[in-house]
């Protein structure tokens, strides 16, 4: 077919949430993703980082007792 091109169209997720850890269960409605409860700030930051360094992602601190991990 003379003059038509093909054009490749690259559709995938490079963004998305990995985890979520938070501290009161009753913040998050519906994670679709694995939600984790910690005990303490201490255990979430720990777990948290852990979760970061493991899945090669990005925590995020959204000050309100929820932290996510994503991945950029």
């Amino acid at each position: 077919m003379a003059g038509r091109r093909l054009i490749e169209i690259d559709i995938s997720i490079k963004e998305y949430i990995l985890a979520i850890v938070t501290l009161d269960r009753e913040k998050v409605v519906s994670a679709g993703c694995p939600l984790i409860v910690a005990a303490d700030k201490a255990e979430q930051e720990k777990i948290s980082l852990y979760l970061a360094s493991i899945l090669d992602g990005v925590v995020h601190d959204l000050e309100n007792g929820i932290f996510f991990v994503c991945k950029h």
